[in-house]
């Protein structure tokens, strides 16, 4: 016979799986932002260890919800329509029970939010995929579940962080660089967040128009106040794309050498903002459609 099931326990297991889950998917979406370009304002370290705290708090009421209200009724309708049907219980019940289970709410949402089809079926599939997880865990017999979730968990989720760091350190990651650019793709129109401007022309020329001037205590959001005018610019490529600077020389503004960011479909050029080491950065994009 077969050791009866603990709904206590399998509440328990099947709430872990779903927080690691979690803690996996932080991990990749880490690992996944060390390949794009920073931001504008730097990361607070203190406040995101605050906020995933937090995040780690709703997380785990959440998986604790979404267990009682989905996984334990699939896993109970999946062993009785296995012994009903086929004579015995079998894992594959568990997803096709859950992706009913879960489709009623999320067709109500859809209806009452009249969001598109095609994202709400990958959300409906997402769902089904990782309540499934815990399903199917929480299910097993063994003597010590709630342990060997954990151990097993935590290992994949710390293996993952591992592997992930050592291969943006070997190169296996494509880890985030600056584009390699040129004078050919300075010249253009390039525009801030409050369309202020510097057009650079193939003869070496340059207008700028509304172009941001900081003081070491502005923020990228809100420069103290704004230049116009026309004069030369220059690119000097640098030791690598990290060094690439371009030197705009504008009566009137600031002489300090733009950096080279972005990507290489969305180029951008840089200048930090504050005091040193601060990482804010106010950045220009070249225009869309401009040579």
């Amino acid at each position: 016979m077969h050791q009866k099931r603990s709904y206590g326990r399998m509440l328990l297991v099947s709430a872990l799986t779903g927080c690691l889950e979690v803690a996996l998917a932080v991990v990749v979406v880490l690992l996944y932002v060390r390949t794009q370009p920073p931001p504008d304002t730097p990361t607070d370290n203190a406040a995101l260890l605050g906020g995933l705290l937090s995040f780690g708090v709703i997380v785990a009421v959440l998986a604790f919800l979404l267990s009682a209200l989905f996984v334990l009724p699939a896993v109970a309708l999946a062993d009785l329509l296995g012994r009903r049907i086929g004579g015995r219980e079998a894992w594959w019940w568990v997803p096709l029970v859950t992706a009913v289970l879960v489709a009623p709410p999320i067709a109500v949402f859809e209806a009452y939010n009249r969001v598109e089809v095609r994202p709400v079926l990958v959300f409906w599939a997402v769902a089904t995929a990782a309540l499934s997880a815990g399903g199917l865990v929480a299910r097993s017999r063994h003597p010590r579940p709630v342990r060997h979730v954990a151990l097993w968990g935590t290992g994949l989720v710390a293996a993952t962080g591992l592997l992930g760091a050592l291969g943006l350190t070997a190169g296996l990651l494509p880890a985030y660089e600056p584009p390699a650019i040129g004078p050919a793709t300075m010249a253009g129109t390039w525009i801030d967040h409050t369309s202020g401007t510097l057009v650079f022309t193939p003869d070496g020329r340059v207008t700028a128009s509304g172009v941001g001037e900081h003081v070491p205590d502005d923020h990228p959001s809100g420069p103290s106040r704004r230049c116009s005018g026309s004069g030369t610019w220059s690119f000097e490529p640098g030791r690598d794309v990290w060094s690439q600077e371009v030197r705009v020389l504008v009566p009137g503004c600031s002489r300090t050498a733009w950096r080279v960011g972005g990507t290489e479909g969305q180029p951008r050029i840089y200048r930090y903002v504050g005091r040193p080491g601060s990482g804010n950065r106010y950045q220009l994009r070249k225009a869309t459609g401009g040579p």
